[in-house]
């Protein structure tokens, strides 16, 4: 999040802010207070390194508990309709699982029992308010450190170190090992079955962002199992895709109805890399540094929803948001995949970041910008605990201008 530093005003985004007055118009017709009402409005839940919660391990069960019920309760009063909480952080779990260990951030301590299941019930109270429960998952990362001792001995990690890969100061299950595949899937399968979560959540983490002068060694993976690939790069994308297509393949088996979506790093191609991706410089690509063909899921239907992280203000040089916002639209058009825009919160009224984001209306106008777009259905927010917070008023002045109504189910 937040890698590109450099921010200018762009022709495009100059034309874009012009144009806001109409945008504003279209938006208080009848059709469009219609379609708002039916959009998604989310906001992710992090557990990892107890971003939002619970808000430090050791907790009490109760104490977490009351702490889950409030970002619930936040969400109600934000007149959001959906909540994509974070179950599997590093290769553990936010409920009583035969495939993983119970997460650390919960009592501090990796394997031991909170003594309450917080996935059963984040879904019977996010259900109970009229919001959707989307169970986040990270599929590969194991720890945020590189030390295998630190697992309880029983963790998959430890049981099968050839499995595990260190590379920038974390440990991944290797994506090129068919039996990581698989098990990952168990893994994050076994909260399908046993829960009425509403849909199957994967962020942007598929092989690690790039860390100068480190390599990611598969060399032993691509070896047994690269045959028939042009090139490293290719396969890696391959194994990715396999993930995707046979996670969505075996959720819809177990339940119907349950969605799949992927909120993939905002770029996928620079245009200069490929005529087909967005007029930007961004340093990362997702297509050939993390091998997830994120258009390619778009354009071939593989999934449900996709929730690009545009976490840049509107005028950004190297990624400008309303550049990528049309190109987004366009990239789903015709898809039938409902697009949905991750906006960056976190960064209003951070004094690190530009000074569009000390300004309390740059989100609003994010929202503004993008009604003009029929397959822009709605908006997630980054994450919780701002959206409880709310640094400078950017929250509030989003629902004050945009969700004055109580939302109805996402779309």
């Amino acid at each position: 999040m937040g890698r590109i530093s450099r921010r200018t005003v762009t022709l495009g985004a100059a034309l874009a802010l012009a144009s806001m007055t109409a945008g504003d118009a279209v938006a208080g017709s009848p059709h469009r207070r219609d379609r708002r009402r039916h959009e998604m409005r989310g906001m992710w839940l992090a557990t990892v390194a107890n971003r939002d919660w619970p808000s430090r391990s050791g907790l009490s069960a109760a104490e977490q508990r009351a702490e889950l019920l409030a970002h619930l309760d936040t969400a109600v009063r934000r007149r959001l309709n959906a909540v994509i909480f974070q179950v599997r952080p590093t290769a553990d779990a936010l409920w009583p699982s035969p495939y993983e260990p119970w997460s650390a951030v919960l009592t501090g301590a990796q394997g031991a029992d909170p003594g309450w299941d917080p996935l059963g019930t984040a879904v019977t109270e996010a259900h109970r308010r009229g919001l959707e429960l989307h169970a986040w998952f990270n599929p590969y990362r194991v720890a945020n450190h590189t030390d295998p001792s630190r697992l309880i001995p029983t963790h998959p990690a430890r049981v099968h170190p050839d499995w595990v890969v260190p590379y920038g100061g974390k440990l991944y299950y290797n994506p090129g090992l068919p039996e990581v595949r698989r098990f990952v899937q168990d893994a994050m399968l076994d909260a399908v079955r046993k829960y009425a979560v509403d849909a199957v959540h994967f962020d942007d983490y598929f092989y690690p962002y790039p860390v100068a002068g480190q390599t990611f060694d598969d060399d032993a993976a691509y070896a047994a199992h690269g045959g028939g690939f042009p090139d490293r790069a290719a396969w890696r994308r391959d194994n990715i895709d396999r993930l995707v297509r046979e996670t969505v393949h075996r959720a819809k088996e177990i339940g119907p109805r349950v969605r799949f979506g992927i909120s993939p790093f905002g770029v996928w191609r620079n245009r200069a890399k490929d005529p087909r991706g967005s007029n930007t410089t961004a340093g990362v690509q997702t297509y050939d540094d993390l091998h997830a063909d994120t258009r390619r899921w778009v354009r071939e239907r593989w999934i449900d929803y996709v929730v690009p992280q545009v976490y840049w203000n509107i005028g950004f040089a190297a990624a400008d948001y309303a550049e990528l916002v049309t190109w987004w639209a366009e990239t789903a058009r015709g898809t039938g995949v409902r697009l949905y825009i991750g906006e960056a919160l976190y960064k209003a009224g951070d004094p690190a970041q530009p000074a569009a984001w000390q300004d309390p209306a740059e989100l609003s106008r994010h929202l503004t910008y993008a009604d003009r777009f029929p397959e822009a259905r709605g908006h997630v927010f980054f994450s919780a605990k701002e959206v409880g917070q709310d640094r400078i008023g950017a929250m509030a002045r989003v629902v004050a201008e945009h969700y004055g109504d109580h939302p109805g189910r996402g779309v």
